[in-house]
């Protein structure tokens, strides 16, 4: 049976919740740091985060480091995908318990530096996510392509080429254990 996003997705669902619990604190605390390392790279940078779910990485040290240097968004649920909003406290439990700063008027479309949690990845560093397409749906909406960051606390990885034309790609895959630059992608932004 070949493999398909839908079972590589429960495989890598698996392999994230049977994940030991013991040293989350010390790959979340290195995730932060790399995090922090490359996000340095950049001057003054617009970035979009992510408000982590339990089983997520939890990147909050990150981005309250950031949110003191540079504009920092988190997404806002509309329909079928989402909106950035200013991240801003407290935020609210809402919809797939996902945490979310209050709406804005303000209507943001560039961003320099995206984080992305993600399930895994296939042969294209593409994205596996949860199936919703939310992010898919969110970076097509964009007129200029930002550096994505991926992030993912068990990396989970296949060489097959199981993705959508559509589903995005990263230059840059970070976690406890590994990184992993995109190549083609840093080539084309050369």
């Amino acid at each position: 049976m070949p493999l398909t996003k839908t079972i590589f997705r429960q495989n890598c669902l698996e392999k994230i919740k049977n994940s030991p619990k013991h040293n989350a604190l010390y790959k979340n605390a290195k995730l932060n740091y790399q995090l922090l390392q490359e996000i340095s790279k950049f001057k003054n940078p617009k970035i979009l985060f992510y408000a982590p779910l339990p089983f997520e990485p939890d990147i909050r040290k990150t981005i309250n480091i950031i949110r003191k240097k540079c504009d920092t968004f988190v997404p806002f649920m509309e329909g079928e995908s989402f909106k950035m909003v200013p991240f801003r406290l407290p935020l609210k439990k809402k919809k797939f318990g996902i945490y979310e700063a209050g709406n804005t008027l303000r209507d943001i479309k560039k961003i320099d530096i995206a984080i992305v949690p993600i399930v895994g990845v296939d042969g294209n560093l593409q994205r596996i996510g949860f199936g919703k397409g939310m992010y898919d749906r969110f970076f097509a909406k964009l007129k200029k392509r930002p550096y994505i960051i991926f992030i993912q606390s068990e990396f989970c990885s296949t060489k097959e080429f199981i993705c959508d034309d559509y589903d995005v790609t990263c230059d840059l895959i970070i976690t406890p254990h590994v990184k992993v630059r995109n190549a083609a992608i840093a080539i084309n932004r050369k």
